[in-house]
């Protein structure tokens, strides 16, 4: 071949390789995971709630994939977060809440569900609350925080460090505290007291609600919080703000990077304790606060979806709507959440809640929606959130790197409802452990007594001394225990458990 067409056909092989790179970059399907705090199966309009409405929630179910059996991996917050992020089950890292200042708890060494989506091409993105720990210990929040979002695959983050009831009360960019005036340095303490802001077991007038002992720390915008706090005034949230702040950054992000494939992790407070809607969702339920929040929190899933639709995005992007654990409805702050549910069922037909071993600890409301490939309908295949590492990264066609995600497995077709094949078992984390194998239901059997907090919280965590067994397909509510009717089931299942928690 002639030396000059040689060439020719080399550059237009180089550019035409270049060009369809780009084209299947644009093509792959971004992917956005809406977490929720503290929503319980029962509490959105498809699964039947009652006294608050979720049109935005209601349209992405009409249009999408309802999964009936899909689990968090725990019935608490930090535990399901880190499973979700690592594709590994939280006892394996004596994961549990943590206090606003503590260390991270995620290896930076190991791979997780962001840096393997950006190997895939992904710009990834955290927004909202974190509670994974940042850092080494003893952060210095005025500085950057040199441990964080970025270590573990996020590109971009703007977080809530921890929860609400939690000091310092600022928001992180890119793990630097927004706002904040070097004259003004902040200073975070849990345990000892230290003078700043005013402690709310001192002067219970400044707040807007009255709290627990637990809560009684540092009053910051007439809420009292867990810990003590002093500096940084002008980098100060205001919770009534988070609706707009949270979803305003979610959106933004999206816009800046719709060109290419990203992965935004939309980790919504709502409706996590202190729960103080915006004046916009005042009175939109009849279930006082707790209900105004879950319509403040359907709405900024209606921001998300009409960002995506503005920016032509809508059809090929993978949404997972779900929450982190089953719900809670006195939780550290006097909101008379107990006395105005009424005939709402925040947990549906199921028994327990947050903290709780039963269903309702850890069966959670999940919506899949992509116009493109997800075809509406129901689902009752047993999933759990653990599972979602290895089934995005089918979709993405990308390897996971060894010994990562160990107990994550590729159920991507039952995700999409293309199989309703699921877990043939399926662990779920609370104070003791659960194990579901199909219908069955097996609870470990726990001496050690309920604490007093969570009883003091009306919640009922499902300890025992007993072992408990019980059949979901005749009895979803968990109140017979067959136990002792199908002893070669107990075994079974104690087995496996057994195998599952030494491996």
């Amino acid at each position: 071949m002639n030396f000059k067409f040689l060439i020719y056909y080399s550059i237009i092989f180089f550019f035409t390789g270049v060009n369809n790179t780009v084209f299947s970059q644009k093509n792959k399907t971004n992917i956005v995971i809406i977490y929720v705090d503290d929503l319980g199966f029962g509490d959105i309009g498809v699964n039947g709630a009652i006294g608050v409405e979720t049109p935005y929630i209601d349209t992405l179910a009409k249009n999408g994939l309802i999964l009936t059996d899909a689990h968090s991996s725990s019935a608490t917050c930090t535990p399901s977060r880190y499973s979700l992020l690592t594709g590994s089950y939280a006892f394996r890292s004596n994961a549990a809440i943590l206090e606003g200042d503590a260390p991270l708890i995620i290896d930076t060494k190991k791979e997780t569900l962001p840096k393997m989506l950006q190997k895939a091409g992904y710009t990834t993105g955290v927004v909202g609350k974190w509670h994974l720990g940042l850092g080494k210990g003893k952060i210095d929040w005025n500085k950057r925080i040199p441990i964080g979002p970025k270590e573990v695959g996020f590109d971009y983050s703007f977080l809530i460090p921890a929860t609400g009831d939690r000091v310092p009360c600022v928001f992180l960019e890119n793990q630097e505290v927004v706002g904040l005036n070097s004259n003004d340095p902040i200073t975070v303490s849990y345990g000892t007291r230290i003078e700043g802001y005013p402690w709310g077991f001192k002067h219970p007038e400044l707040l807007k609600q009255h709290t627990d002992p637990y809560h009684q720390g540092a009053v910051i915008n007439g809420i009292s919080r867990i810990g003590y706090m002093k500096g940084g005034k002008d980098a100060l949230w205001i919770d009534e703000d988070f609706p707009f702040v949270l979803t305003k950054t979610a959106k933004s992000f999206i816009e800046d990077h719709k060109e290419k494939p990203f992965f935004l992790y939309f980790s919504l407070h709502d409706i996590h304790q202190p729960r103080v809607a915006n004046k916009k969702f005042v009175e939109s339920s009849t279930m006082g606060p707790r209900g105004d929040v879950i319509a403040q929190m359907d709405w900024c899933v209606g921001q998300i979806t009409e960002s995506l639709k503005e920016q032509n995005l809508l059809e090929n992007t993978l949404i997972i709507f779900t929450s982190d654990n089953g719900p809670i409805l006195d939780d550290g702050y006097i909101d008379y959440a107990r006395e105005l549910v009424g005939e709402h069922k925040p947990g549906g037909i199921f028994r327990g809640s947050k903290y709780s071993v039963y269903e309702a600890g850890t069966r959670m409301p999940t919506i899949v929606h992509w116009p493109k490939e997800v075809k509406p309908g129901t689902s009752s295949a047993l999933l759990s959130q653990v599972d979602l590492y290895k089934s995005l990264a089918c979709l993405v066609k990308q390897d996971v790197e060894k010994d990562a995600a160990p107990d994550s497995q590729n159920f991507l077709k039952s995700w999409l409802g293309k199989s309703n094949k699921g877990r043939k078992f399926l662990l779920e984390e609370a104070y003791t452990y659960g194990l579901r194998m199909g219908k069955w239901k097996y609870i470990k059997p726990k001496k050690k007594p309920v604490p007093n907090w969570i009883v003091q919280k009306f919640v009922d965590p499902g300890f025992r001394e007993e072992v408990q067994l019980f059949n979901l397909d005749e009895d979803p509510s968990e109140e017979n225990n067959l136990a002792l009717k199908y002893p070669e089931i107990v075994d079974k299942m104690k087995a496996k458990l057994s195998e599952i928690l030494e491996k």
